[in-house]
């Protein structure tokens, strides 16, 4: 077993200051990010957290906007947004050691593809995970829900893999290790299409929309699309319930903020790109009909440019 003792994490939001609260007690951890405010908070007063049982917990961790320093990395964890990709997987392949591999944890699809195109496949990796945190000012964050986090392991990693696993595990997250991606990617695309967009329109925590029957059903409609699509892309989803799934998760995240309804707050990009976008560009290359997945991608991208939206389907 080799176990990562080198991390970094790319993101500094809700989750990348997550994992790194977490990973920080058992690894050398940095995060890197070029929101300067957060930053600068983070180097200047550090992490608090609150715990899923009120308590406060606080961090002092190591980050930079800068990777000039950073070199010969075992893991590197990629936990920005989708539409900033392009720009941080070079920096990426830049502080990786030889033995090193980025695995990407980011919502929606498309990822994994820009980072294999620079690291190479033999050493980029991807995984989901169904924690929930909110980021409730810079340097003040609040974990809102414990889920599970799934890495795909790559062949002739094992050793390493096991090593990251039991890292993990120490950190106090819990992880499993698959072989196969497919069926674990849109399972989490899904979740992220049915949840995510419904959350920002309607600016409410994630476990308001099992309390109203309206945005119940909405919300199993979108998963319903994207099971669809997936299965004329041969990707087979029969093995979970994705109605439960995301009810589910849900009710596990309840009192979080999702990221969309984080980014639609603060006037920021959201991921509805990657999410809903996705969802309805290969519903058009399939034939298959998917008009709520396209309502809400028509519906955000409006309220992305501060106009007025009315969730009416």
């Amino acid at each position: 077993m080799r176990t990562p003792d080198n991390v970094v994490i790319f993101g500094v939001g809700a989750l990348g200051t997550l994992f790194g609260s977490h990973l920080n007690k058992v690894a050398r951890v940095t995060l890197v990010d070029s929101w300067r405010e957060q930053v600068k908070t983070l180097q200047k007063r550090g992490l608090t957290v609150t715990e899923m049982d009120g308590r406060p917990s606080h961090h002092q961790l190591s980050v930079t906007d800068q990777i000039s320093e950073l070199s010969d990395v075992d893991l590197v964890l990629i936990l920005v947004k989708s539409h900033q990709t392009l720009d941080v997987a070079p920096k990426a392949v830049q502080v990786l050691g030889d033995n090193g591999i980025v695995v990407t944890l980011q919502n929606g699809l498309g990822n994994y593809e820009q980072i294999a195109q620079l690291a190479g496949r033999e050493r980029t990796s991807l995984g989901v995970t169904f924690q929930g945190a909110t980021l409730e000012s810079c340097g003040l964050l609040r974990h809102a829900g414990v889920g599970s986090t799934t890495l795909v392991r790559l062949p002739g990693q094992e050793t390493l893999f096991q090593g990251i696993e039991d890292l993990f595990h120490r950190a106090g997250i819990p992880v499993m290790l698959v072989d196969n991606a497919d069926s674990l990617v849109w399972s989490k695309l899904a979740v992220n299409a049915a949840i995510n967009p419904l959350t920002a329109l309607l600016e409410v925590p994630n476990g308001s929309l099992v309390e109203q029957e309206t945005w119940l059903n909405l919300m199993l409609a979108a998963v319903q699309e994207v099971t669809a699509v997936a299965a004329a892309k041969h990707i087979d989803l029969s093995g979970d319930d994705m109605a439960q799934k995301v009810v589910e998760v849900c009710r596990a995240t309840a009192k979080n903020h999702s990221s969309m309804f984080q980014d639609i707050k603060k006037n920021r990009q959201t991921e509805i790109e990657a999410i809903c976008g996705q969802v309805v560009r290969y519903s058009k290359e399939l034939g298959i009909p998917t008009p709520v997945n396209g309502k809400l991608l028509e519906l955000v991208r409006a309220k992305e440019t501060g106009q007025h939206v009315n969730l009416d389907f």
